[in-house]
C-alpha cells in the first residue's frame, strides 16, 4: 500500500500480510503517522489477504507512546487524539481479518494497548509489559482500559498503573496477555504459522468469531444466546460450510487429534 508511513512495512506471505511497526531506534514507539498508517491498511486492506501478523524490527514491539507527540495540548485535543487511537485500533479489532501479533521486548503503555486490540498474541521469552503512565501524571488513552482488563482483571491492571509493577513474559501467559510463549527469535515464526491456520478457515466463520464472539460476551445470556443461534445458522448454510461438512462426513477431512 503507498499511502503507509515509513514507520510501516508491509510484506505478503501468500493469503496472510506481514505488517511490521519499523521505527527500531525509538523501541517503536507508536507517533501519529504510525497509528494513521494502521487505521489506513485496516480501512481498506487486499481483498486477497485473510490474515495478518503484526510484528515489529529489531528488539522491541513497542515502547508505547511517543511522548514528543503529546506537546502542549488542551483538554479538547487531548480527548481528540486518544478517540483517534480508539478508532484506529477499533478497525483493526473490529475488522474481517484476524490479526496474530508478535510481542517481544518492550510492550509497554500504548504499545500494550495496540497489543490488546490483536486477537491472538505470541509472545516472546524477551517480552515485558509494564503501564507507566500515571509515572507521567498520564492515563491510558489507547482503550488500554477497556481491553486489558478482560485480558487480566481490573485489579491486576490497577497494580500495574499504581505501582509500576513490570510482568516478564510467562507472568503474561498466566494472566493472559499472550496465548502463546517461544523462545527467542521464535515468535515470528509461530505466528505465521498460526495466521495461515486462520486464513483457511472459511470467510464467513471467520467473521462470525471476530464480529460475533465479542458482543455475545459483552451481552445479556439471552440476547448472546440469539445472537450465537444467528451466526451459527448463517455460517452453516454458506456453500463453503456445506462442502467442509460433506468432506467431513466423508471421509475426505481429518478428524480433530
Amino acid at each position: 500500500m503507498s499511502d503507509l508511513p515509513a514507520s510501516l512495512t508491509l510484506d505478503r506471505d501468500g493469503p496472510v500480510a506481514v505488517l511490521r511497526l519499523a521505527r527500531p531506534d525509538k523501541r517503536n514507539a507508536l507517533d501519529d503517522a504510525t497509528v494513521l498508517g494502521l487505521e489506513a491498511f485496516f480501512s481498506t486492506p487486499p481483498s486477497d489477504v485473510r490474515a495478518v501478523v503484526l510484528d515489529a524490527e529489531g528488539d522491541h514491539f513497542s515502547a508505547g507512546l511517543d511522548l514528543a507527540e503529546l506537546g502542549e495540548t488542551d483538554a479538547v485535543e487531548g480527548i481528540e487524539h486518544s478517540r483517534f487511537w480508539h478508532r484506529a485500533f477499533a478497525r483493526m479489532e473490529r475488522g474481517r481479518l484476524p490479526v496474530v501479533s508478535v510481542l517481544k521486548g518492550a510492550v509497554v503503555g500504548g504499545g500494550l494497548e495496540l497489543a490488546a486490540a490483536t486477537h491472538v498474541r505470541v509472545a516472546e521469552a524477551s517480552a515485558f509489559y509494564a503501564l507507566p503512565e500515571p509515572r507521567h501524571g498520564l492515563f491510558v488513552g489507547g482503550g488500554g482500559s477497556v481491553r486489558i482488563p478482560r485480558l487480566i482483571g481490573v485489579s491486576r491492571m490497577t497494580d500495574m498503573m499504581l505501582t509500576g509493577r513490570v510482568l516478564d513474559a510467562q507472568e503474561g501467559l498466566t494472566l493472559g496477555i499472550s496465548t502463546y510463549l517461544t523462545g527467542t527469535g521464535e515468535g515470528f515464526a509461530k505466528a505465521l504459522e498460526l495466521a495461515h491456520r486462520m486464513a483457511a478457515n472459511p470467510p464467513v466463520s471467520t467473521y462470525a468469531v471476530l464480529q460475533a464472539l465479542p458482543r455475545i460476551a459483552a451481552a445479556r445470556d439471552e440476547d448472546g444466546l440469539f445472537v450465537e443461534s444467528l451466526m451459527a445458522a448463517i455460517s452453516s448454510s454458506s456453500a463453503e460450510a456445506q462442502e467442509r461438512m460433506s468432506a467431513f462426513l466423508d471421509g475426505r477431512a481429518g478428524k480433530v487429534r
